[in-house]
């Protein structure tokens, strides 16, 4: 059995404006710096209430910044939430405090982890997202489809809002540990035939990382959990948070699980 700690426990357990545009002649804005106008305020709330997925950018001449999509099913995703910033999809995760004020949005100086990415252009991803979400950006438009972010150097980046966990289910859900063995089974399912089941059980920790009591028996797991994909012959212990679906329809779950993080993994032999 070969073993692969990905994360410590208790790393695991913690805290899982522009100038008004001049008036012409007749007292009317011309219509390109009307366009450019941000909001008179941001929605902080709002902010926080989706995923950002960029979809587009560009710079100053109104071209393509192609150094920004090298990860084409992975786009570059941000997160708000209790004053910071955080930047997923690069090579590394990156983070920052960031405030609002007016129709601007400033973003401390973000640090990142460390990991090496075997791609340049991958790796090359992290300056080009960080040299452009750090200092003070102009928002231009934020409702809750989209978030459209400009530079002092003149880019602009625009993400699709995507509806986080907590705002789709109404609530900050339940944070459990799960032990996924490394292999499924059959499962008796009366809507998919020749179902296979993840081989699931509860682990329980201290808010020191210390497991408590004795972990119980694998058991079929019917329902999914969003942004795990099994691989088979690995076993990983997952940080997951668990909501209670609201009037789910007769044959679903009352319960969704999304992954919050790996905390460790082990490949088993067949």
């Amino acid at each position: 059995m070969k073993r692969t700690l990905l994360l410590a426990l208790p790393i695991a357990l913690m805290a899982a404006c522009t100038n008004t545009p001049s008036a012409s002649s007749n007292g009317a804005a011309p219509a390109a710096e009307a366009e450019a106008a941000p909001a008179a305020t941001i929605d902080g709330k709002q902010l926080g209430a989706n995923h950002w997925l960029l979809e587009a950018a560009t710079d100053s001449a109104g071209k393509r910044i192609d150094a920004l999509f090298v990860r084409a099913d992975k786009p570059i995703t941000l997160d708000f939430g209790d004053g910071r910033l955080s930047v997923d999809n690069a090579c590394n995760r990156m983070s920052g405090g960031y405030s609002l004020s007016g129709g601007e949005m400033t973003i401390s100086r973000m640090a990142s982890t460390m990991m090496a990415c075997t791609d340049p252009a991958v790796m090359a991803l992290d300056k080009a997202v960080g040299s452009r979400l750090e200092g003070t950006l102009k928002v231009q438009q934020l409702d809750g489809a989209t978030l459209r972010l400009a530079t002092a150097s003149g880019d602009v980046l625009t993400f699709a809002g995507e509806p986080t966990a907590e705002t789709r289910y109404g609530g900050p859900g339940e944070t459990v540990f799960l032990e996924v063995d490394a292999q499924t089974k059959p499962c008796s399912h009366p809507l998919i035939r020749d179902m296979q089941c993840l081989q699931v059980r509860e682990v329980h920790y201290d808010d020191k990382g210390l497991e408590q009591g004795e972990r119980g028996a694998y058991g079929n797991f019917y329902d999914t959990i969003q942004g795990y994909d099994h691989e088979p012959g690995v076993r990983n212990v997952l940080r997951v948070k668990r909501y209670t679906v609201k009037n789910p329809p007769a044959d679903a779950s009352s319960r969704a699980y999304v992954l919050d993080m790996v905390v460790g993994s082990e490949s088993v032999g067949q």
